[in-house]
C-alpha cells in the first residue's frame, strides 16, 4: 500500500487539523467542575472525553470526505485522556497509540507472540493512503471503538493519591518534550504540535481540580501562567517548530516548578521510577534513576564499587590469554569503542559503553537482559576472554592488589564472580556524564550553541525523524517515558557502501536468538551520543562518516537503495534533506560529544 509522503503531509491536511484544533478549543470552554473528590471529577472528565472520541469514530463509518475531520477530532479527544491513560493503563494506551509495525514478543523459544497492530497510528496510515481499503479502515475503527469502550468500563481512578497525580502530570510533560513534538505518534499528518497543545490543555483542566491543594498562591499563579504560556507557544507547523527553545524554556521550567509543587503540597513518593523524583532537567547526570534500568535486585552503587570495577575493566589478567581486557574493545579515548570496523574474530562493530547502562537489553541483538549477563557472555566467549566464571574468581582471589579494593566495595563478602561482574557493571553504570556542549547549553550553563547546531537538533526531532527511533535525551532506542523496552529495528543496512546494487548485510541479528522469521535483520538502536568519536557506524561498520550514515537515511534506508526487506521498520520514503540541513544535523550530533570524561 502506498501512503502519502511519510515525512511531509500536505498543507491542506495541516490546515484541516489546525482548524479542527482551534474549533476544539473554542467550542469547549472550560467550565468549573462541581466540588467533588478529585478522583470522581477526573473520572467524569475522562469518561466524557472517551465518549466524544467514540462519537467521532462512529461518524467515520460512512466513508465520506468528512472522515479525515472526524479522525482528527477523535484523536484530539484521545490526546485529552492521554495524561491519565498513559499512566494508569499503559497496556491499553500502548495498544491505541502503537506504530504500524508488526508486534513480536519473545519471552523464550516456546513463548513467541506475533500480533498485527491497530490503533490511531495504524488507522491514520490507512485512512490517508492513496489507495484506501475501506474494509481495513472499518476493521480498525471497530477495534479502536471496542478498546475505548473497554477502557471506559474498566478504568478506575479511586486508588489515585496526590503523588500518583503529580507523577502523571510530570510524565506527560516529559512525554510531550521527548515524543509528542517529534512526530512519533502522528507519522502521516505530522499533527504533533497541535496534539501536544491538546494534552497541555488537558493538564491545565485537570490541575484546576487541585486549586485548594496549593499553599503558596504565588506558586499557583506561576504554574498556571507557565501552562498557559506553553499552550500559547504550541503553534505553527511541524517543520518550523523550535523544539530546542520549547524544551529549554518550557519543559525544564515546568520540571523545576513541579518540584516546588511537590514541596508545597507536602507530597512524598514511595519509590522512584526511571526519572529521579527531584529531576529538574532531561539532560543531566542526576536525571535518571540508574537502578530502574537494572534487570535484577540492585545493589546500591558506591564509589568503592566503581573503583573496583574500573580496575577490573582494565585488567588483562582476567582473560585466558592475559592479553585482553574490557578496555581492549572499549577504549575511553574513542568513547569506549575500538575504532575498528569489526575487531579480529568478532562479527559486529564494538558499540560505545557510554550511556549503555540506560537500556533494557544488551548486545546488538539484545540476547542479554542486563550488564552482569553481558559480562558473563564476554567471559565465556572463545574469541574474547575465553575462560569461565570459576577462573574469573580464582584470578581475582589470587591477586593481592584486589584485597583492599574488594573489602571496601563489598565488606564482609567473599570474592565471587557475581560481585566481580557487579563491580564491572557499576563502573559501566558510572559512564553517564551528560557533559556535552549541547547538555551544558540546554541546561543554561553556557550559551555557545550555534544556530546551525540548534537547527540540527530541531531537524533531528522534526523533519529528519531521527528522534522517532533515537529518543532524546539518551538518543538511543529505549522508549520513553516509561523506559521498559529498548527497541529493535530493521533498517536494511547493506553489506557494503553500494547504492546501485545494494545487498543487505548477511547478519540476521535478533533472528539468531530465537529463530523468529519476523526478526531477521533486526538490531538494537544504539545511542548517537558521542557518535563523532565512534566511527565506523552500523552493526557491521559499513559507513565511515556521519555524512554516509545520513545519506543512507535520507534515501529511505535499505528500501531507498533497492533492498527489499519484508519487515523494514524505517519508513521507505526519502527525507528530502538538503546539503545545509545535513550539515546542521552533523553539527548537532557533534555537539553531543562529552567533554573531560576522566575515565
Amino acid at each position: 500500500m502506498k501512503f502519502y509522503n511519510y515525512y511531509g503531509f500536505t498543507k491542506a491536511y495541516f490546515l484541516i487539523s489546525l482548524c479542527v484544533i482551534v474549533t476544539f478549543f473554542s467550542c469547549k470552554k472550560s467550565q468549573p467542575l462541581v466540588h467533588v473528590p478529585f478522583t470522581t471529577a477526573m473520572k467524569q472528565q475522562f469518561d466524557a472525553d472517551i465518549d466524544q472520541a467514540i462519537a467521532h469514530i462512529d461518524s467515520m463509518q460512512k466513508n465520506s470526505p468528512s472522515d479525515s475531520i472526524h479522525f482528527i477530532k477523535s484523536r484530539a479527544f484521545f490526546k485529552k485522556i492521554e495524561p491519565i491513560l498513559a499512566t494508569v493503563d499503559t497496556d491499553n494506551y500502548a495498544y491505541l497509540n502503537q506504530p504500524n509495525i508488526l508486534k513480536v514478543e519473545e519471552e523464550d523459544p516456546t513463548n513467541i507472540r506475533i500480533t498485527n497492530p491497530s490503533g490511531y497510528q495504524v488507522l491514520e496510515e490507512h485512512l490517508f493512503a492513496e489507495d484506501r481499503d475501506t474494509s481495513i479502515i472499518k476493521t480498525h475503527l471497530h477495534l479502536i471503538k471496542s478498546r475505548l469502550q473497554l477502557v471506559k468500563k474498566n478504568t478506575s481512578l479511586q486508588h489515585l493519591k496526590k503523588y500518583h497525580v503529580l507523577w502523571m502530570f510530570r510524565k506527560q510533560i516529559i512525554k510531550v518534550a521527548i515524543t509528542g513534538i517529534t512526530g512519533f505518534d502522528s507519522p502521516v499528518l505530522e499533527n504533533s504540535i497541535q496534539e501536544s497543545k491538546v494534552t497541555y490543555q488537558s493538564i491545565l483542566r485537570y490541575f484546576e481540580l487541585f486549586d485548594d491543594a496549593f499553599n503558596n498562591p504565588v506558586l499557583k499563579e506561576k504554574w498556571y501562567a507557565e501552562l498557559n504560556a506553553t499552550i500559547e507557544d504550541l503553534t505553527g507547523d511541524f517543520a518550523s517548530f523550535d523544539r530546542y527553545a520549547f524544551t529549554k524554556n518550557h519543559t525544564h521550567t515546568q520540571l523545576k516548578l513541579w518540584n516546588e509543587i511537590v514541596q508545597d503540597w507536602g507530597v512524598t513518593f514511595p519509590f522512584e521510577l526511571a526519572f529521579k523524583n527531584d529531576a529538574t532537567s532531561l539532560y543531566s547526570p542526576t536525571t535518571f534513576n540508574i537502578n530502574y534500568f537494572i534487570d535484577q535486585r540492585p545493589i546500591p552503587t558506591t564509589e568503592a564499587q566503581v573503583a573496583l570495577g574500573k580496575k577490573l575493566f582494565y585488567d588483562t589478567n582476567l582473560s585466558r590469554s592475559q592479553q585482553m581486557s574490557c578496555a581492549t574493545c572499549h577504549q575511553p579515548e574513542k568513547a569506549f569503542t575500538d575504532g575498528l570496523r569489526i575487531a579480529e574474530h568478532q562479527t559486529r562493530n564494538s558499540p560505545t559503553l557510554l550511556y549503555a547502562a540506560l537500556q533494557k537489553g544488551f548486545f546488538y541483538d539484545k540476547r542479554a537482559g542486563g550488564l552482569e549477563a553481558q559480562i558473563s557472555n564476554v567471559v565465556k566467549n572463545k574469541h574474547e576472554f575465553h575462560t569461565d566464571l570459576t577462573m574469573l574468581e580464582t584470578t581475582v582471589r589470587n591477586d593481592s592488589s584486589y584485597n583492599k579494593l574488594f573489602t571496601a566495595a563489598y565488606p564482609r563478602k567473599e570474592v565471587t564472580h557475581a560481585y566481580i561482574r557487579n563491580a564491572i557493571a557499576h563502573y559501566v553504570r558510572s559512564l553517564t556524564p551528560f557533559s556535552s556542549k549541547f547538555d551544558r547549553n540546554i541546561n543554561g550553563i553556557e550559551n555557545t550553541l550555534t544556530q546551525s547546531e540548534i537547527n540540527g537538533y530541531n531537524l533531528f526531532n522534526g523533519k529528519a525523524k531521527c528522534a522517532t527511533c533515537h529518543f532524546a535525551p539518551l538518543f538511543n532506542g529505549t522508549v520513553p517515558p516509561d523506559y521498559k523496552e529498548s527497541e529493535l529495528e530493521a533498517i536494511g543496512v547493506p553489506i557494503a557502501k553500494d547504492t546501485i546494487h545494494a545487498t543487505v548485510s548477511n547478519d540476521l541479528g535478533r533472528y539468531y536468538v530465537y529463530q523468529t522469521p519476523e526478526r531477521k535483520h533486526f538490531f538494537k538502536t544504539p545511542t548517537i551520543r558521542n557518535a563523532s568519536k565512534t566511527a565506523p557506524y552500523m552493526h557491521n561498520g559499513v559507513y565511515n562518516t556521519l555524512e554516509e550514515v545520513i545519506d543512507f537515511y535520507n534515501r529511505g534506508g535499505g528500501a531507498g537503495i533497492g533492498i527489499e526487506l519484508s519487515y523494514q521498520t524505517l519508513p521507505p520514503d526519502p527525507l528530502g534533506l538538503n546539503k545545509e540541513e545535513i550539515n546542521d544535523l552533523i553539527k548537532f550530533i557533534k555537539s553531543l560529544e562529552d567533554k573531560d570524561l576522566g575515565y
